[in-house]
């Protein structure tokens, strides 16, 4: 649905007429007059109700655009962006984040299952490789809009949590929540982020038109006895997902 803001200008002020504008609609966004996912009207329309050139209103929404207030979608129209869910970078589940921030997290399981493990998960769980891992897939939602593609690989040990990991309990908890309370203390994590084109199929999955970014971040959790309990591979959509990191002098 289109949605129609009244914008008083003032002609005679020295603020440029496309600030006034790009302000008007940046306020209505900020307050929540106009929600996420709400279309506005096309470049010529507004400009006709404005009584303004196409080519100001034409810098308007490009100001928007620049700062992550909006997105323009070819032969579409101009879409208000989602708000980003920020997340500081601590040993934490994204499912308690998202909880804790009232982002209302759910969660759809694709697959999970006993499976060998490759050279990569050997090596970062410390495990030989082909030996017996848990995989999970599945869809992390905030909102009830899909944030994340998430894969994650846990050791089969004598005695080992995984074994309480199921895909009911992974649509009520987080990972980590379900880990912990098995037993296992979690301690430090490496960690390695970067970007990436998302595939077809990972687009659709995360309601995405490839190429379309990503983000990808790659996690190993160990206990407080050096082991590795976790090796996660996750994918988020870079327009709604950002890491928030603190810096300290030294």
């Amino acid at each position: 649905m289109t949605s129609k803001l009244d914008i008083d200008l003032d002609r005679t002020s020295p603020i440029p007429l496309y600030f006034q504008v790009a302000e008007r609609i940046a306020h209505a966004i900020r307050t929540g007059e106009l929600a996420p996912g709400s279309w506005l009207l096309n470049e010529v329309e507004l400009a006709g109700q404005l009584g303004l050139s196409r080519p100001t209103v034409g810098r308007a929404i490009q100001y928007l655009v620049d700062r992550g207030l909006v997105v323009r979608k070819r032969g579409v129209g101009t879409q208000v962006a989602h708000s980003q869910v920020k997340r500081a970078v601590e040993l934490t589940s994204l499912y308690d984040d998202l909880r804790r921030s009232g982002q209302e997290p759910s969660t759809r399981v694709l697959s999970i299952g006993t499976v060998a493990a490759d050279d990569d998960v050997a090596v970062a769980l410390g495990i030989a490789p082909g030996a017996d891992v848990v995989r999970l897939e599945r869809v992390r939602y905030a909102r009830g809009e899909p944030l994340a593609l998430l894969r994650n690989w846990l050791p089969l040990r004598p005695q080992s949590p995984p074994a309480r990991v199921s895909a009911e309990a992974l649509e009520e908890h987080g990972l980590y929540e379900l880990l912990r309370s098995g037993g296992v203390r979690l301690r430090v994590a490496n960690q390695r982020i970067s970007a990436r084109a998302a595939s077809q199929e990972e687009a659709t999955l995360l309601g995405e038109r490839p190429p379309c970014p990503l983000l990808t971040l790659v996690r190993t959790a160990y206990d407080d006895q050096g082991g590795g309990v976790e090796h996660g591979s996750h994918l988020y959509r870079a327009s709604h997902y950002s890491l928030e990191v603190t810096l300290v002098e030294r």
